[in-house]
């Protein structure tokens, strides 16, 4: 799965995305070299949000997305922000899952820990942040679908505000207006979540 030689055209992985959600999983292995960089751009992205000293590596979270997704019930991708945003989302479940793991140890509890390939373990502490913004992110998403999608496109999959918008079938102006609303919504949450110790 190392880096691609040359640029993949955009149509080029948009085929290999129908093919893959029509059920033919060789296409997400024709897929995944093409868009590798990317995948470990936004791994990286996640990653330099952890502690300096965490032993998950990005190439291992990209391997574990990939692994993941080839696991799973092919999506029907209608473009390729699309399948960036599921790869982001993927991603942040693994870490969380991870950190949600390492806290239950931590409360004595008999969670295992998580391995992201065959020999990698991690054992450093809990990513805490992390846990309580995505505990944050379920509750937006639940009183505002849309802003959390926003949230999830913007932040988790680094995507543009005209890529985010697209995806979502909204104006660029409405991404802005609710990019701005949900990140100060998440703010004041995270803080009251610092503040009362949860």
């Amino acid at each position: 799965m190392g880096a691609p030689l040359r640029k993949p055209s955009g149509h080029e992985i948009t085929q290999l995305l129908k093919a893959w959600s029509e059920g033919e999983p060789a296409a997400l292995e024709k897929l995944v070299p093409l868009v590798y960089r990317e995948l470990r751009r936004m791994a990286g992205r996640y990653m330099a949000q952890e502690r300096p000293d965490h032993t998950l590596q990005t190439t291992a979270l990209v391997h574990e997305a990939y692994m993941r997704l080839a696991g799973s019930t092919p999506v029907s991708f209608e473009s390729r922000a699309q399948f960036f945003a599921v790869c982001a989302q993927v991603m942040r479940r693994i870490l969380v899952d991870w950190a949600r793991s390492r806290q239950a140890q931590k409360r004595g509890g008999e969670a295992e820990p998580m391995q992201l390939e065959e020999g990698l373990v991690l054992r450093e502490e809990p990513g805490r942040d992390l846990v309580a913004l995505d505990d944050a992110l379920r509750i937006l998403s639940a009183q505002d679908a849309r802003k959390g999608q926003v949230v999830e496109l913007r932040f988790f999959g680094g995507l543009s505000v005209e890529e985010t918008a697209t995806d979502l079938k909204v104006s660029p102006e409405t991404v802005t207006r609710d990019w701005k609303l949900a990140r100060s919504w998440l703010r004041r949450e995270l803080r009251w979540e610092s503040q009362s110790g949860a």
